[in-house]
Parts: C-alpha cells; structure tokens; sequence
C-alpha cells in the first residue's frame, strides 16, 4: 500500500516533468526548432490537424525553418496558421516549400522569454507539490486505518518528501539550462 502511494507520487512528477520540457521546447532560444511548431494547428479539410501530421517540419540552418506540406493544396492554409500564430512569424513560400526565416532574439525578447521559462518552472513545482500533498495525505489515511504501522508511514512520509525535493532540484536545473540556452548569443 506504502509503495503503492510512492509509485503514484513518481508517476506524477515524471508527467509534471514531461509538461515543462514541451513547454520549454516551445520557447525560442537562439536557434531553430521543430518543436516551435507544435502547438500550430491547420485548418486541413474542415479539422483542426496539428501542422506535424500534415507537412514535413526541417531545421536545415540554426535560423531557418522549412515546412513541406505533403498535400501541396494545402500550402496556402498552413501559410495562413504560421502567419496568425503568436509567434510572430514571416513565412515565404517558396513553390510547394515554407521558409521560416527566425530573426535574431533581441536583448529584451531573451529577458521576456526567460520570465515565461521561469513561470512554467514555477508551474512545474507547484504540480509536485500538490502530488506530495496528495500522497501525505493517502499516507495519513493509510495511518488513521491501521493500514500499516506509524513507523512505516514516517519512513513513507519521509521518503515522500526527499523525492519531492529532488524533483525540485531537477526542475530548477531543466530551468537553469534553458536559461543559458535563451541568454546565449
């Protein structure tokens, strides 16, 4: 049952972790991403088609972006979904070829993409902390029903915590790292 409690609390930091890492990889460093894209939808059809599903996404230089829809009709839309999405993008089409030429980050752009890297840490953490609330309190309920020894429960408790904090620690180092990726010239 102890162990039970523990594999949940693992279990959801693990997807806490998997959720900033794709945010992150959304936010713009220095260089190109195919990542960048994700969120992009295309109207492909009459449904809302994520732009990966229906177009080759390549990175072939650090500051260029290519998109290759394999249905050369839908050129023209998933233009259109590039251009109003919010990440300020200038697409040029090129025959059945998008070109996304990403401009260098200015001083201030970094600074703002480093103050959304940080809330989603923040996010991130408080995530692990509402799983650790929610495992101290099954250990609780494990305890008020004898389910297990109160020594047990301690241990449990304690070990609760000590994966807490180190699911922390990982989120500020995943933070620290995109930092330097953003900040560096």
């Amino acid at each position: 049952m102890l162990d039970d409690v523990q594999k949940e609390l693992v279990s959801s930091i693990a997807k806490a972790h998997e959720v900033l890492k794709r945010d992150l990889g959304k936010l713009r460093a220095g260089r190109a991403n195919p990542s960048l894209l994700d969120g992009i939808r295309v109207d492909y059809y009459g449904t809302m088609t994520p732009l990966g599903q229906m177009a080759h996404v390549n990175v072939p230089e650090p500051r260029l972006i290519t998109v290759k829809p394999w249905d050369k009709t839908q050129v023209k839309p998933v233009e259109k979904a590039l251009r109003e999405s919010d990440l300020n993008l200038n697409p040029q089409t090129d025959g059945d070829l998008i070109r996304i030429p990403l401009p260098p980050l200015t001083e201030e752009r970094r600074k703002e993409f480093v103050k959304i890297a940080r809330r989603y840490g923040e996010e991130c953490k408080v995530t692990i902390r509402k799983a650790r609330h929610e495992a101290l309190d099954m250990l609780n309920e494990i305890d008020a029903e004898g389910g297990a020894g109160g020594d047990d429960v301690d241990r449990a408790k304690k070990k609760t915590e000590e994966t807490v904090s180190d699911a922390v620690k990982t989120v500020d180092g995943i933070i620290g790292q995109k930092e330097k990726d953003i900040m560096e010239v």
